[in-house]
């Protein structure tokens, strides 16, 4: 008699602390830090659980200091240890830029390849939820910008946990962002995309591989983290209009899978690329520009951006809406592109 795996469904925030959970019992070099990862969980509940667990040695609240808690965790990366340090808002990245930039992307590099540095830096994104203009940005694509750190976006609890599991297991520095509005917070509305069946063993996610979570032949739709649910919603809205939309989950922009976006696009000739960052020099940008090098023959219309302007994320829950890709706004300008 043939049996069947039951649906076992988690929040991306269970996924994560599942994740680091399982981790941490395989190695013990595996260690956590941060601001309120401990008693409290993380304000986000990535890391619930994990101190009644595994004890404060190896759970460690910190002091408000970005700059001294990232610093300690390069430190100890290059004597063995494998830190996962929480940058609660990525936002606050600015107070430890030179020990993100200069040290934990470059000393590698700078070693002679002598030095390596097995850090999870692991940080909260995305608005939609009235917190303003200093706790509501995107960043990703600052940290891509940089040679040196893998830059991860889970967009479902499924791949949160599996590219949190590869991230910690990867010997390279990994920037992974996890968006608000994704995790399944008490209090903050989650998209029910995201809460997805979750194996209970462990398995990972290759960094660096694309998916395309739904087929379609008019168009692609390019998008990462919190955008994927936003563009699998406006596919369903079009599908009645005779509308065949493909969307692509590039799940992580350093390394970039190229590769996939190119064959996608090369099958519609037409794309979208919806992005909760700021549209100038951003992912949107470098995505185009894969576009424009390797399937602009392809192409039957010019290829369209759907980010965030460039202005500061408003606090005003009107003015936030209008700044942020939306559904509808997904909707209308996949119409432009298929008329």
């Amino acid at each position: 008699m043939a049996t069947t795996t039951p649906v076992r469904k988690l929040t991306m925030a269970r996924a994560i602390s599942e994740a680091i959970a399982q981790e941490m019992e395989r190695d013990p070099n595996v260690l956590v830090w941060g601001e309120d990862v401990g008693a409290y969980g993380g304000i986000f509940g990535a890391t619930q659980g994990l101190l009644e667990r595994f004890g404060s040695a190896r759970i460690i609240d910190t002091p408000i200091s970005e700059s001294a808690f990232i610093g300690a965790a390069i430190g100890a990366s290059a004597e063995g240890l494998r830190p996962i340090v929480e940058l609660m808002f990525v936002d606050f990245f600015g107070v430890a830029m030179d020990q993100i930039y200069n040290h934990l992307a470059k000393n590698h590099y700078m070693s002679g390849g002598s030095v390596r540095h097995p850090v999870v830096l692991m940080t909260a994104i995305g608005g939609g939820y009235s917190d303003a203009a200093q706790h509501s940005q995107s960043l990703y694509g600052l940290f891509a910008h940089l040679p040196g750190l893998k830059v991860i976006v889970p967009s479902n609890a499924y791949d949160a946990k599996g590219m949190m599991t590869a991230a910690i297991r990867d010997d390279n520095p990994v920037m992974y962002f996890f968006h608000k509005g994704l995790l399944g917070l008490g209090w903050m509305p989650s998209d029910d995309l995201a809460e997805v069946h979750v194996p209970e063993t462990p398995y990972t996610v290759p960094l660096g591989q694309a998916e395309v979570v739904a087929e379609g032949g008019d168009i692609s739709v390019i998008a990462i983290g919190a955008m994927v649910p936003k563009a699998l919603r406006a596919r369903q809205r079009l599908e009645p209009q005779g509308v065949s939309v493909e969307v692509i989950d590039l799940r992580t922009l350093v390394p970039l899978d190229r590769q996939t976006i190119v064959d996608s696009v090369r099958k519609t000739h037409r794309a979208l690329i919806v992005d909760e960052d700021y549209r100038s020099f951003g992912m949107s940008a470098e995505v185009a520009a894969v576009i424009a090098e390797e399937a602009l023959e392809y192409l039957d219309t010019p290829v369209r951006r759907l980010a965030v302007p460039d202005v500061p994320i408003p606090y005003s829950r009107v003015l936030e809406q209008a700044v942020i890709p939306s559904v509808d706004k997904i909707v209308e300008a996949i119409q432009l592109l298929t008329r």
